[in-house]
């Protein structure tokens, strides 16, 4: 893995304009190479020039020492080899300094100019000198000779230094994009993995909330039922030994109702677990992605237990109301028909909520559920009156998170949930859910 593109900056670890030592040791023995070299080829020039010769060797180291700032100016080092090709010294300069010019950052036009200027110069150069020592050793090699020895040795100087400087300048450049491409794509990695964490914890709290709304709506109605007929159980035991033994019946079958509904949602969460731990054991970090959001829109949809319950058992259920004492008053509008299964399943459990918050706080109290079948959704309503004041209390315990859970559910599925005191002292809850 890459870092992110600061840390790709040269450490300047170097003195002056270079960012390594290694750097300005590489230019400074040029640089002394060069001189010497100059300094050498400085001794003819002098005698050809009528001057004395110390000059041309302080000449030559003068112009040779240039070659110490090719990193910070390329241009004036490639300028200098240009004026000193008369003089037919600074070989090692020019090329160098063409070489340091074409692997720059410097627009093509200035380098296509200064390297054509060195071709020129090399060129007029070779050509002159050539005739003159052919001229005043009376070779003769042809016309053609001269010139074609000039272009030769122009190109051979000139196009190798600044082919090779192209080329490793392309190299750097695609090298520095590629890295700050992959600089690029490890941040946008790493802020992925941070969204994924983040939709994982969502995911993860989603699922936590609708576990517990549904073992709420699991185990809370039923064992109200069954605390409501111990009471009652108890209450007649000695009075009535028949009605006694048939809340014990009934007092048992729900509770093996909730036993066995337990089971089977602890049965899908422990398969559902065991099947997360392998995923997450083989699924690499890129994937975390999907399964969170997966996750999360399986927990948006409130996808339960597979045979969740239906309005099908909704006279079922009230009937296990009816037979806890409780006075319940059913009417159904419109035509019945099937809706999707977390339709029935929440429409379900918003009256079997109600019905067990009855229980709970308004023992004996006439209750009114009303189904209404319309055309693109579908409404329920379930009213209690004011209890008897004479009733008994079973003393449920309740932990207030009955209505949050509805108006989950049904938020989760577009509708609308109301519930409220009404004026005659009782209590309402009312939710309108779409049909698809």
């Amino acid at each position: 893995m890459t870092t992110t593109g600061e840390d790709h900056v040269p450490a300047r670890g170097g003195p002056w304009w270079w960012d390594r030592r290694r750097g300005a040791v590489l230019d400074v023995s040029l640089a002394v190479v060069s001189a010497f070299e100059c300094a050498a080829e400085g001794v003819p020039f002098a005698r050809d020039a009528g001057i004395p010769w110390a000059a041309g060797v302080v000449f030559g180291l003068l112009a040779g020492s240039v070659l110490v700032v090719r990193r910070k100016w390329p241009i004036a080092v490639v300028l200098v080899a240009i004026a000193v090709t008369p003089a037919q010294m600074g070989f090692l300069m020019g090329i160098v300094g063409l070489y340091t010019l074409a692997a720059s950052e410097l627009p093509r036009r200035i380098i296509g100019s200064l390297a054509g200027m060195s071709l020129l110069g090399t060129f007029i150069v070779m050509f002159v000198r050539l005739r003159q020592d052919m001229a005043r050793d009376d070779l003769d090699l042809g016309d053609w000779f001269v010139p074609f020895a000039a272009i030769t040795t122009s190109l051979g100087v000139t196009a190798p230094p600044v082919l090779l400087g192209m080329y490793v300048g392309a190299r750097r450049r695609l090298m520095e994009s590629l890295r700050e491409r992959a600089d690029s794509l490890e941040r946008e990695l790493q802020l992925l993995a941070e969204r994924a964490e983040e939709r994982a914890e969502w995911a993860r709290n989603e699922e936590r909330t609708r576990i517990a709304r549904e073992m709420h709506d699991v185990v809370a109605h039923r064992v109200s039922l069954m605390v409501v007929h111990a009471a009652a159980l108890q209450a007649v035991a000695r009075k009535d030994p028949e009605k006694a033994v048939k809340n014990a019946a009934l007092v048992g079958d729900m509770g093996r109702q909730a036993l066995t509904e337990l089971r089977e949602m602890l049965g899908v969460l422990r398969s559902a677990g065991e099947s997360g731990r392998r995923e997450r054991a083989s699924v690499p970090l890129a994937a975390v992605g999907v399964a969170a959001a997966a996750a999360a829109s399986r927990a948006a949809e409130g996808d339960g237990r597979a045979d969740g319950p239906c309005l099908s058992e909704l006279d079922e259920l009230i009937g296990q109301s009816a037979a806890a004492g409780m006075v319940v008053d059913l009417s159904v509008e419109g035509e019945e028909r099937s809706y999707a299964r977390e339709v029935e399943q929440t429409a379900f459990r918003v009256v079997q909520e109600a019905l067990t918050n009855v229980h709970k706080h308004a023992a004996g109290a006439k209750t009114y559920v009303r189904l209404a079948h319309r055309v693109s959704e579908i409404a329920m309503q379930v009213e209690n009156e004011p209890p008897p004041e004479a009733a008994s209390s079973a003393r449920l315990p309740s932990g207030g998170n009955g209505l949050v859970g509805m108006k989950e559910r049904v938020n989760a599925l577009g509708g609308v949930f109301v519930s409220g005191p009404t004026d005659a002292g009782g209590f309402r809850v009312s939710a309108v859910i779409p049909a698809s």
